[in-house]
């Protein structure tokens, strides 16, 4: 078969164009991996970041797994992994065995899960005492950005004596994806903004240590910074800002969470509708939410989105740890679908964000912080709306199987607050005759006529109780 000239001259300009084409490649992957151990070699000898230890319940780490970090934006995951690091020094532990990675820096994109093994075996090349014989602990930062890194800590799991360490943005390495990819080998780590207890650390306040010989000097301390607290929230880089600054900063978080975790991530369309229901269910913390009822707003303001829509929308911003969802109490599937949920951000400060009329009252900001940290002390959690028609805000379980009954009332001394609150917990203990019954209040002076068997907390000592 004849070929023509043109066609041949086509033909040939290919074949001598693909060496370069290999060259160029492979010299891109020599530097790509020159970066990667670039990365390595520092993270052995550089000095740690300062940073607010973080405190967590129960343990974060198990033979034979990687520990995945996971959390909101911005709420101090790289600076846990640091921490980790930190503390094995203190054990005695050399850092040569305390290799980091942060696959975010944009040098490294690129980068594919066969550059893993140049990595590993650069490694063990200049410590070859250590294969087999010394642990070596390994944290990987955002390593959702190296396609197949799912295969490679398994291979790592397997065959090296290690620990693993990893993070991920929220947007690409959730909590049900963790799972699914490492095939039941990850144990999970929720890092949240600061708690009340690292708010006080981080801005050098003196804890008691013990809480029931206080001074009346102390107790007053503490119960003003809680409050200052409830304003701020506890995201580490809002700390010590203006109010201007740190609604400036809240906002950009928000509009991260909405357009990468939500609508990159998930292809979501319709953005005016999520913006929407965001804006709704920051400036309502706390409240029942109907999807139904909210159809028919978006409805009356003429935006056209569906009920499954709306679901999913729920979903993805629980999933990136943007709010938490309360269902209620039952052991009926049906009775938890058809009663409204209760929805609360995954943090107090962003509540004045979204209310600048001032109206926000800090009852909504303690009712949220005592949830995320009974979330942070592993309780499950749900509200109770009793046969009586009354409402218990918290119905806290331990893994131990102890149930607690928790109202949160800022000041028991407003108008029928008092007697609000008892009702509702005695009419709930009567569906809950195990669980203990506790009011949770910023002013504990104002506790009187109330029933023995009810338990009143001054709220800033209740957050330093630990698992209590």
């Amino acid at each position: 078969m004849l070929i023509s000239p043109l066609k041949k001259e086509k033909f040939l300009a290919r074949v001598k164009s693909t060496p370069k084409i290999i060259v160029q490649n492979t010299t891109e992957r020599s530097i790509l991996r020159s970066r990667l151990i670039e990365h390595l070699t520092n993270s052995l000898s550089a000095s740690l970041p300062k940073a607010t230890e973080r405190r967590l319940f129960g343990r974060i780490a198990f033979p034979g797994k990687a520990t995945a970090v996971i959390g909101i934006r911005r709420a101090g995951k790289t600076t846990f992994l640091h921490q980790i690091r930190k503390n094995r020094l203190e054990q005695d532990i050399a850092q040569q065995h305390l290799p980091h990675i942060n696959f975010e820096d944009e040098r490294l994109a690129g980068l594919t899960v066969n550059d893993f093994s140049t990595l590993i075996e650069e490694y063990y090349r200049r410590f070859p005492a250590f294969r087999g014989k010394e642990t070596v602990t390994w944290c990987f930062d955002e390593i959702q950005m190296v396609p197949g890194w799912e295969r490679f800590v398994r291979r790592l799991l397997d065959n090296e004596k290690v620990e693993v360490f990893l993070s991920g943005s929220s947007a690409a390495l959730l909590s049900r994806e963790i799972a699914t990819s490492l095939r039941g080998r990850a144990w999970e780590v929720v890092i949240f903004p600061f708690s009340f207890e690292e708010y006080l650390r981080h801005h050098g306040y003196k804890i008691p240590e013990r809480l029931d010989l206080i001074s009346a000097t102390e107790r007053s301390t503490l119960q003003g910074a809680l409050r200052d607290y409830l304003i701020c929230g506890g995201f580490p880089e809002a700390q010590g800002l203006d109010d201007e600054s740190r609604y400036r900063l809240l906002l950009d978080y928000v509009d991260v969470a909405i357009l990468r975790d939500v609508v990159e991530r998930h292809g979501v369309s319709n953005i005016v509708s999520l913006r929407w229901l965001v804006r709704h269910l920051l400036g309502n913390p706390g409240s029942l939410f109907s999807v139904e009822k909210f159809y028919a707003t978006l409805k009356s303001q003429g935006l056209a989105v569906s009920r499954d829509t709306l679901h999913q929308l729920l979903s993805y911003l629980e999933d990136c740890f943007f709010i938490r969802i309360l269902w209620v109490e039952g052991t009926s599937e049906r009775r938890r679908m058809v009663n409204p949920r209760k929805i609360y951000p995954v943090d107090p400060g962003f509540i004045p964000v979204f209310d600048r009329s001032g109206k926000a009252n800090l009852g909504h900001a303690l009712e949220t912080a005592v949830l995320i940290e009974l979330e942070r002390r592993g309780r499950e959690v749900s509200y109770v709306r009793t046969i009586e028609g009354f409402e218990v805000d918290f119905l806290a379980r331990s893994s131990e199987g102890d149930k607690a009954l928790i109202q949160v009332c800022s000041d028991l001394a407003e108008t029928g607050a008092r007697e609000r609150e008892i009702r509702a917990l005695i009419s709930a203990g009567k569906e809950h005759p195990k669980a203990t019954l506790n009011i949770i209040t910023l002013m504990p002076e104002t506790e009187r006529d109330v029933p023995e068997n009810i338990r009143v907390h001054d709220a800033a000592l209740w957050f330093l109780e630990g698992g209590k």
